[in-house]
């Protein structure tokens, strides 16, 4: 398979193992896009190897694997980077810098959404629904994680406690006796051909209250089973002076909203963004820059380290520091929601005020 891989790419190699790959001294970095179960022990080879990685997220399945992977990283000195690309979108970075000089006041209020719809009937199966290869949350680790990266990084603010209820709408799923890749086909030849009843022990929907550093309040909503919605993630920023909201669906556009003074639009146009903006920008405005284009912002960043040799010393892609502290939210969640309560988040060194 991995073959046919590169030839599809027009690649020089392929390798049938990773011990292969890492037995190459030509592989300077690793990424690891493998089911979240493997991301622990193959990102440690990396790193042991002496390899720079780029991990996708979640990091790992358990704080304590992230706890590990975070301070073999940092003894390691190479470049470790996890894939939270959302961040990297040219109007987010200009709305990041605007926050952090006061454009809005002190934040207040951050409320939001990511809704997608690939998981709506009962036949549609992934292996993100098996708890034992992707973790005993989906949903919020899936797609929440990327919200709250996002949110998180824009605002300077991390999440301090949670208060959480998660839903199973669909408690019983078909699974395929075959293969079954992500996105690979459309649903009705995927609901095609032999089936078997499984129990479904992970969330298709949660709502979580959130309390931020600093004392600013939020809200969020993640779904995997809103008919007609794609990939819509969403959110609004509620400052002392001003408010932002954007949404993915609309990327190139950020509304900035007054009290006395009529609102803005502003369009993604280098001309028109702050430093911060700009420069994830590639495109003149008007032609619009997508998710495709987060990927190479946050990689043109992530192999300027590597072409340095280490990691830079405030990196703007999430590192390893960022995948344990959002492992720490999800268990917060996790344990929110069984326990019908508010959870505190613990605090780690890197955590913004």
């Amino acid at each position: 398979r991995a073959r046919e891989r590169r030839a599809e790419a027009g690649l020089p190699s392929a390798y049938a193992s990773l011990d292969e790959a890492l037995a190459d001294d030509g592989v300077r970095v690793v990424h690891i896009t493998s089911p979240n179960h493997l991301h622990h022990g193959q990102v440690r080879a990396v790193l042991e190897a002496g390899r720079h990685v780029v991990c996708e997220k979640p990091l790992a399945m358990t704080p304590a694997e992230t706890a590990d992977l975070l301070e073999l990283a940092r003894a390691s000195g190479l470049v470790h980077a996890v894939n939270f690309n959302i961040r990297h979108y040219p109007v987010c970075r200009h709305l990041r810098e605007l926050v952090a000089s006061g454009g809005l006041g002190d934040v207040r209020l951050v409320t939001g959404s990511y809704l997608q719809d690939w998981l709506l009937h009962p036949t549609d199966w992934n292996w993100r629904l098996e708890p034992e290869l992707g973790g005993d949350l989906r949903a919020v680790a899936d797609i929440g994680s990327h919200w709250l990266d996002l949110v998180q990084d824009v605002t300077g603010l991390a999440v301090e406690a949670v208060f959480a209820e998660l839903a199973t709408f669909v408690p019983v799923r078909q699974q395929p006796t075959g293969p079954v890749e992500t996105f690979a086909t459309a649903s009705g030849d995927a609901r095609a051909g032999a089936t078997v009843p499984r129990e479904i022990r992970t969330e298709d929907a949660a709502t979580v209250l959130l309390r931020f550093a600093g004392g600013a309040r939020g809200s969020l909503t993640v779904s995997q089973v809103s008919a007609g919605r794609k990939n819509a993630l969403s959110f609004e920023l509620d400052g002392a002076e001003s408010a932002a909201a954007w949404c993915s669906e609309r990327p190139d556009e950020l509304w900035i909203g007054h009290r006395d003074r009529p609102n803005e639009l502003l369009l993604r146009d280098p001309s028109l963004l702050n430093a911060s903006g700009a420069g994830a920008a590639r495109l003149p405005g008007g032609h619009a820059e997508g998710f495709a284009d987060t990927f190479a912002a946050l990689y043109r960043l992530v192999y300027a380290d590597v072409a340095a040799g280490g990691p830079s010393p405030d990196p703007a892609y999430a590192t390893f520091a960022d995948g344990h502290h959002e492992l720490l939210v999800c268990d917060a969640i996790a344990r929110s929601a069984r326990e019908a309560r508010w959870i505190d988040v613990p605090t780690t060194p890197e955590d913004p005020a």
